[in-house]
């Protein structure tokens, strides 16, 4: 069962950017723009502020991008609804998402395809970036007994029910009778203080928030769906990766040099976000860091194209030669 939860979005400001991009998208391509630095392509990539998004800004300031001719015009966006619909106006020329999110977009017939992997689970049962948290003196103690209860989750049919009704049904529960309601991350804490839900899967830095206010983790959805999962990746229309082919392999050969740069230097990786986001000092070094590597684990991503079809987000079966690198 899934509804929506109307609730305020005035707290999602602790993701608004401090001091990057420059406004709405440019909508010029990379081919046509050759306005950055002398004898460099400028590119316009779409991203969340979020600590997933890390490697990006990390390798744009250690000139990763710059060794490959490329300008980055990193564009911001509160969330992913924006993204898809960005690469297909040409505003964006190359974006981040998770892979649920593109695998709905081409089970509609939008075509899209990834070049880099962006963001996996950190592998580890005791802590990773996500988790379903409940009050600490609740009576749901392990995911089948989130059957019959009120979950939070910050969109309907994506990545996070996704991942949370298999693991419910892994543990023995029915995730078909597991009432999703659809919460921002920054309300998720208080509607789960308030009883407004029975249990909220949260993304940190909001997870830190929620745990520090004495909550309990129940499942780390993403490491117990898979110690494998990747969750995001960048990627762009395979309509662009035909008709510049050059252009694609430039970005996928600094995004992969970005993404082992930040899971080789975690430290560099809680100060860039910093300069991105408004999460303080103190909260950074509590993050659990997930891991940034660059290839795609392709089994945990067909468990993950085979649950998102189970559970009623996607008709037919996932497509990952068309969809992966």
């Amino acid at each position: 069962m899934r509804n929506k939860l109307t609730l305020a979005m005035a707290a999602l400001g602790i993701l608004a950017l401090g001091a990057c991009g420059s406004g709405s998208p440019s909508g010029q391509t990379a081919s046509t723009a050759a306005d950055g630095g002398a004898g460099l392509e400028k590119i316009t990539v779409g991203v969340i502020p979020i600590v997933d998004t890390a490697p990006i800004f990390l390798g744009d300031s250690k000139g990763f991008f710059e060794a490959e001719g490329l300008d980055l015009d990193i564009q911001t966006a509160t969330g992913g609804s924006a993204i898809v619909p960005g690469i297909q106006s040409g505003s964006y020329d190359f974006a981040f998402s998770n892979y649920v999110s593109l695998m709905v977009a081409n089970d509609k017939g939008l075509s899209m395809k990834v070049v880099a992997n962006g963001v996996t689970t950190s592998g580890n049962e005791d802590g990773d970036f996500g988790a379903v948290v409940v009050p600490k003196d609740s009576p749901i103690k392990s995911p089948k007994d989130l059957a019959g209860k009120k979950v939070s989750v910050n969109n309907l049919s994506n990545i996070g029910d996704i991942t949370v009704s298999q693991v419910v049904k892994d543990d023995g529960g029915d995730p078909s009778t597991v009432d999703f309601v659809e919460v921002p991350f920054p309300e998720a804490p208080a509607a789960l203080e308030n009883g407004i839900v029975d249990a909220a899967w949260i993304l940190d830095p909001f997870l830190v928030q929620a745990k520090g206010d004495g909550a309990r983790v129940v499942s780390n959805n993403f490491s117990d769906f898979d110690p494998e999962l990747d969750i995001a990746g960048y990627f762009t229309s395979t309509d662009k990766v035909a008709a510049e082919p050059e252009l694609t392999a430039k970005f996928q050969r600094a995004m992969n040099k970005s993404l082992e740069y930040a899971n080789e230097n975690p430290q560099e990786v809680r100060d860039i976000v910093g300069t991105y986001t408004k999460i303080d000092e103190e909260t950074r070094a509590k993050l659990v860091l997930p891991r940034y590597r660059v290839d795609i684990n392709k089994d945990a991503a067909q468990k993950l194209g085979d649950a998102t079809r189970e559970f009623g987000a996607i008709s037919k079966p996932v497509d990952l030669e068309t969809l992966l690198p």
